[in-house]
């Protein structure tokens, strides 16, 4: 990594929120480690930002030891960012292996992203971590329990990592947006049906974009060293809750 430069690592960096904010994370002065499984894209973002790709599949503890080795010593800040939503079934009608992918990225990959890295976040003396949760850790809604239930996991693994650290020079914050309109996260979620996809911001005008989200991570994680940010939930103006969306006919 490059001297006198402060380092960031995003995970799911290869679109959507992870890829805006590391290109923000740059702009901001930063040396941004990509890190995701899908290679040629954040190696054209790293050419793009000047910045490291490294290949990793979160969920796997050999590829997060991997990430760990190409970052080194020290880490001035973590975005924890890889996640995802697999499907809408209620749980009468789940699947238990969407509950399984939902719960070792949203959880387990990013306990495991966050341990491999403590270390080099510890040596810097003012390490960040930012994990990126959704307003749907707090809230449960019909055909969301599996999702709901790992945000909630992300949300309960920030404070109580928050509480372990305490005496540590090291911050934990949480993000969590609301209606995020980005390329793929619903398309996933919906097993590629583009227009199940689209009809959840139908109406919507102004949802999130993934700059909204990044330009927001990128205060939070830049406040000075005493200055931590326990929690920020962002939404746009459309969506005063869950549950309701203003949508114009």
């Amino acid at each position: 990594m490059p001297e006198n430069r402060r380092t960031a690592v995003v995970t799911g960096a290869s679109s959507g929120i992870g890829a805006a904010t590391a290109r923000h994370l740059a702009a901001a002065g930063f040396h941004v480690v990509l890190a995701a499984r899908r290679l040629d894209r954040i190696e054209a973002l790293a050419a793009e930002i000047d910045g490291t790709a490294v290949a990793c599949d979160v969920t796997s503890e050999e590829s997060v030891a991997a990430l760990a080795a190409a970052v080194g010593d020290r880490l001035d800040v973590l975005v924890n960012n890889a996640g995802g939503a697999f499907g809408m079934a209620p749980v009468a009608e789940a699947s238990s292996d969407d509950w399984r992918r939902m719960y070792e990225v949203n959880v387990v990959g990013l306990m495991q992203v966050t341990r491999a890295l403590l270390p080099a976040l510890l040596a810097s003396g003012a390490g960040v971590i930012c994990n990126v949760g959704s307003t749907a850790g707090r809230v449960a809604y019909e055909g969301g329990a599996g999702y709901t239930a790992a945000k909630h996991g992300t949300k309960v693994v920030t404070e109580t990592l928050r509480l372990e650290l305490f005496d540590q020079p090291i911050r934990v914050c949480e993000i969590a947006p609301g209606m995020v309109a980005t390329e793929e996260f619903s398309l996933v979620r919906f097993g590629g049906d583009q227009a199940r996809a689209d009809a959840v911001y139908d109406g919507v005008r102004e949802p999130l974009v993934a700059d909204d989200v990044a330009d927001a991570i990128t205060w939070m994680v830049t406040r000075p060293a005493h200055v931590n940010i326990d929690e920020l939930v962002i939404r746009p103006r459309a969506q005063a809750a869950q549950h309701k969306v203003h949508r114009e006919r």
